[in-house]
């Protein structure tokens, strides 16, 4: 069964462009409410199967199966890979830890309970519409908590509170669209209860004019999130009435999002079936998707362009199988990834009626294990926890460029978790227009700091309010990226003392390491405001490259590799570890004609490793 279903939602997401046969008795030709009342009639006639709230839970771990992982099922809300410490926050979890408790998943109706008028469980004993199964979906308790019966509105960035209200999340901080997904069940509980379910219940925004009941916001949502093999798994396992907790019926919404803008107006949602919008031709597959400037969480991607009759609008990424980012060039960074693992990009082409090409060749990358050089992360290289108020932290930049805090797309942020406390109670957000360059550090204090004030280049008292056993993390587009401390331990870590991070130490790390960190007495602060790191000059396979002359008294350095090694980047840092020089795809030949005279790193990178080695110019 379960390869049966994986197979299933690879064949969708290539294929499912015809309409189905479920809707031949339907009259298509039909607009506005007349075709919302249609549609109704079939989704309340074919709904045969009236399943038990705890007949769901089997549904689920069939229908939510996460394509990547077959043990696992997918949690509407979440964007994270469970690195960062926050289950919370987790894209995907074991289909078998479900329950009740912190760290399972529920069933979370995505039309809340209590917002149907009347309540979806009124007169009713575990049968619709409370244990509809196009309403519940795989959900983290607490994050269904955090949610409870809080109207959708708009936002943007991953899923979370916007004021009273709630926001399900996208893509544009790296984590995963769920807009559409829920656009989608709420129109279709409303199809299918009618006025008990209707969008204004429990969405909040402009009334549409076509249908009072609806919400304008909804149509937005299903026109910018495109349908994934994911919904189109769930429709089709529940069409199937042999499957013993099917329903009967689908979503028509997901099978053709374009019906809701035949319904409703507002702006064209892709037509997948090609009948309204007279244009059936996919865009060509993009073609050469190069990977490239792999760092230890990030990964650049380029490809050609698509051509199409009518032209290409955007291009969707998909990593490991799931839409990571949709973009309009043919370019994009892939953010938020780990350490030492291998990833499968692939690149799809819509064009302006959302028909889709498919999915390109895989493109394998593999991030770096961390550090050395550009494009890595910051990291927090001092932690002074002093007396009274004689606390600060340290932010250092070794990326190899200056970073600007609060660029689009690039949001750093601190958080912390207070006395053990297994979440981050209060966020710290840098000032807008706060730089690092490169080699430099920020530091963070509190107001009645009595020591070390020069260095000091914003204050906060939320943040820096920390004792010996609070976690402090450092986030990147709200993925954690360095840590102290660990979440949800209570131990006394840092009590009365000064960490300095080892020069030593070039990379970032969501595990607290003690031994990255030098420690020193309580109020210590003649580092503060500076740090210095050192690159490692340990060379591995040293047989594979051979570099000559060296030491060069010329203009060039040429590189001999064995067994048709391909080389991808060379990179030349100083003795600081700052990088000095970087050549993507080069040839046999290093052109260091700029390079003074002294000792310095060569960073030779091929497919499957980084070396070094030291280079002496004379």
């Amino acid at each position: 069964m379960k390869r049966t279903l994986l197979f299933l939602i690879g064949l969708i997401s290539f294929s499912a462009v015809a309409q189905q046969s479920y809707y031949n008795d339907v009259n298509l030709t039909l607009t506005g409410t007349q075709l919302r009342d249609a549609l109704a009639t079939k989704v309340i006639n074919t709904h045969s199967n009236s399943l038990s709230y705890s007949e769901v839970w089997d549904a689920t771990m069939v229908t939510d199966l996460d394509p990547n992982n077959s043990n696992n099922v997918l949690l509407l809300y979440g964007w994270e890979n469970g690195s960062d410490g926050d289950v919370t926050n987790d894209l995907s979890r074991d289909k078998n830890n479900n329950g009740g408790s912190n760290g399972q998943w529920n069933r979370e109706h995505t039309f809340a309970n209590s917002l149907a008028s009347p309540d979806l469980d009124a007169n009713t004993t575990n049968g619709p519409p409370y244990s509809d199964a196009h309403n519940l979906r795989s959900t983290d308790v607490q994050r269904n908590g955090q949610r409870g019966n809080r109207l959708f509105s708009a936002g943007s960035g991953n899923s979370g509170t916007v004021g009273a209200y709630w926001y399900p999340g996208d893509a544009t901080s790296g984590g995963t669209d769920w807009r559409g997904d829920v656009a989608r069940i709420v129109m279709y509980m409303y199809i299918r209860y009618g006025n008990q379910c209707a969008p204004n219940l429990v969405a909040n925004g402009t009334t549409n004019s076509v249908d009072s009941n609806m919400i304008d916001l909804l149509l937005e949502w299903n026109a910018a999130d495109p349908v994934s093999p994911h919904e189109d798994a769930r429709n089709a396992y529940h069409e199937d009435i042999f499957n013993a907790t099917a329903q009967g019926n689908r979503n028509p919404f997901i099978d053709n999002p374009r019906l809701a803008t035949q319904i409703w107006g507002g702006t064209p949602a892709e037509d997948r079936w090609g009948i309204f919008s007279g244009d059936t031709e996919a865009p060509s597959i993009p073609m050469n998707v190069v990977v490239s400037n792999e760092t230890s969480n990030t990964i650049d991607l380029s490809w050609d362009a698509s051509t199409d009759n009518i032209g290409v609008t955007a291009y969707e990424i998909y990593v490991g199988g799931m839409l990571n980012q949709t973009v309009a060039t043919t370019n994009a960074t892939i953010t938020g990834l780990s350490a030492s693992t291998t990833y499968s990009f692939t690149v799809l082409a819509k064009d302006a009626e959302g028909n889709s090409s498919a999915q390109s060749t895989p493109a394998n990358g593999t991030t770096l294990a961390g550090g050395g050089g550009s494009g890595g992360n910051l990291y927090i290289s001092e932690y002074m926890e002093g007396s009274s108020f004689n606390k600060a932290l340290e932010i250092a930049n070794f990326t190899g460029s200056t970073v600007d805090l609060n660029t689009p797309g690039e949001v750093y942020t601190l958080k912390i978790s207070t006395n053990g406390n297994a979440t981050w109670n209060s966020t710290y957000s840098f000032p807008m227009g706060a730089m690092i360059n490169d080699g430099d550090v920020y530091v963070i204090a509190h107001t009645s700091l009595a020591v070390c004030t020069g260095v000091v280049d914003d204050s906060d008292n939320t943040i820096t309010g920390y004792n010996g056993n609070d976690a402090i993390g450092l986030f990147k587009n709200d993925v954690l990226i360095d840590i102290l401390g660990t979440l949800g331990d209570n131990s006394d870590y840092a009590e009365n003392t000064t960490l300095v991070r080892k020069a030593s130490v070039n990379s970032a790390n969501t595990t607290y390491t003690p031994s990255e960190w030098d420690t020193f007495p309580s109020n210590t602060c003649s580092d503060l405001g500076m740090h210095t790191q050192t690159l490692s000059v340990a060379s591995f396979d040293i047989n594979e490259f051979t570099i000559y002359p060296n030491p060069v008294n010329g203009n060039v350095v040429y590189i001999n590799t064995k067994n048709n090694t391909q080389v991808t980047a060379v990179k030349i840092y100083d003795i600081t570890g700052k990088e000095i020089l970087q050549q993507i795809n080069p040839t046999s030949e290093i052109n260091v004609q700029g390079l003074q005279q002294g000792m310095y790193i060569l960073q030779i990178k091929s497919k499957n490793q980084t070396i070094t080695k030291k280079l002496i110019k004379q």
